[in-house]
């Protein structure tokens, strides 16, 4: 898998969990603005992490998510680790 799609996958997968919504609330959702799709063909997708920027959107529309903010990581650890600040202790 291309690091463009593991990326992408990790995105909306983070943030329907942000948001608790399962592959299953997203196949109702979806419903509701005339897209159909099934669990499977959703899990299909997200596991892949291959669908259109269009499924991207649209999904991220239903689950109310206004904003993402793209970061870009020099390995996949990164991703949950705390950013790397430099403190300064006082004496």
């Amino acid at each position: 898998m291309s690091d463009w799609n593991d990326k992408v996958k990790r995105l909306l997968k983070s943030e329907l969990v942000r948001r608790g919504i399962s592959n299953s609330n997203l196949v109702v959702l979806l419903e509701n603005i005339g897209v159909e799709e099934t669990k499977s063909s959703i899990d299909s997708k997200i596991s892949r992490g291959t669908f259109s920027a269009c499924f991207f959107l649209q999904c991220l529309t239903v689950i109310g998510c206004e904003r993402i903010e793209i970061q870009t990581f020099k390995n996949q650890l990164a991703v949950a680790a705390e950013p790397q600040v430099v403190y300064n202790l006082k004496k």
